[in-house]
């Protein structure tokens, strides 16, 4: 890449080109602010770039991915990147440790000597000051900013602003699906007399079965969040057949597993990815490899691999659990029955992997453990 001074408008405009079409690839918050802050320093030339964020107690700014340095925080009035955003004030200074503002703890703390600094307040469309974007150290000659590195950080931080705010939004969106999820799944729980820690045992299990298996990091944390609602279809069966202390006659058992179908027809329309990966537990976790069970009786691979996971996840903690009908089975009893089921009812190479992280299973139960 050419030094930033040489730059003209169009590979100005090519290089923000580039770093936009890669943010409109990402949805993770750390992600974007990784690029954001690397299009800052692209545009203008310097040695490192931080994006500061405004605590939404707005008593804090915080720094949780930067060139650099690890997550920091600090107190909102603290140092020039504080002054900038409590006055809403562009700054440039030449030499910092000049500067009474300046804050040496973070040089402290990093070991980094800063010379210069840029910094300019983001705004969102309500003209509310949510964070700061800070440029630090030019690579010119001269080692300082000028008016021209301004402009062009003002370009970024009017775009990173939208991006943060828009992130943010996403996130909160994301974070109250994941409650709804998990609290419906809970609520089908306890109609069965069952404890919310069930939802959040079978959901840690299953996290570790999709790493393990290779999935990826956000797959496996999807079928994490989406796993509680495996028993939805449960809210649907009286309670007279859910609760009941004995066997089912036939019809009840019938009655009983209509519970997987229902719970997937409860959800099944839903666009949102959360909710498809839910529908897909709860339609798919009592399918069995062999092709014995139930809605459809499907077999092998031909059962998605979140219904496999989860009735491995699912069947481990009802053995190993107190239940309305049964008392908790012992660790031996469960291991003997899982190695007899191995390509009967549970994935081979899935009960393989469950043994081989086995200690991590034990640590989750015994965290997660019913208190009663």
């Amino acid at each position: 890449m050419k030094h930033k001074k040489s730059l003209d408008a169009n590979e100005i405009l090519e290089l923000i080109f580039t770093f936009l079409t890669e943010l409109s690839s990402l949805r993770n918050y750390d992600d974007i602010i990784r690029v954001l802050a690397d299009m800052g320093r692209a545009l203008t030339g310097a040695d490192r770039c931080t994006i500061w964020v405004v605590s939404d107690d707005k008593k804090k700014i915080w720094a949780k991915v930067a060139h650099g340095m690890d997550e920091i925080e600090l107190d909102i009035h603290s140092g020039i990147v504080g002054n900038a955003i409590m006055n809403n004030q562009k700054i440039i200074i030449d030499d910092v440790y000049s500067d009474n503002r300046f804050n040496p703890d973070v040089d402290k703390i990093t070991g980094y000597v800063t010379k210069s600094m840029m910094v300019i307040p983001m705004s969102d469309n309500d003209n509310r000051i949510i964070g700061a974007f800070q440029v630090i150290n030019h690579k010119n000659e001269q080692s300082i900013f000028d008016k021209r590195d301004m402009e062009r950080l003002m370009l970024a931080s009017t775009y990173a602003a939208e991006t943060l705010v828009a992130a943010k939004l996403t996130k909160e969106i994301e974070d109250t699906q994941k409650e709804v999820v998990f609290t419906m799944g809970a609520i089908g729980e306890s109609r069965s007399k069952e404890t919310g820690n069930h939802v959040k045992r079978v959901a840690e299990y299953s996290k570790i079965l999709a790493l393990a298996c290779g999935l990826s990091f956000e797959d496996a944390e999807l079928l994490k969040d989406a796993s509680p609602m495996h028993d939805i279809g449960k809210v649907a069966i009286p309670d007279s057949i859910l609760n009941k202390p004995g066997r089912f006659d036939a019809q009840e058992r019938l009655i009983m597993d209509t519970h997987a179908e229902l719970g997937y027809g409860m959800i099944k329309n839903s666009d949102r990815p959360l909710l498809k990966a839910a529908s897909i537990v709860a339609y798919e976790h009592h399918e069995k490899w062999d092709g014995t069970g139930y809605p459809r009786k499907l077999s092998g691979e031909n059962i998605h691999i979140y219904g496999r996971i989860t009735a491995l996840a699912d069947v481990f903690d009802a053995l190993g659990s107190d239940r309305i009908y049964k008392k908790a089975w012992d660790d031996e009893r469960i291991f003997a029955l899982f190695k007899e089921e191995r390509g009967k009812h549970f994935d081979p190479d899935l009960i393989d992997l469950f043994f081989d992280n086995l200690d991590k299973f034990l640590k989750i139960r015994e965290k997660l453990k019913d208190e009663f």
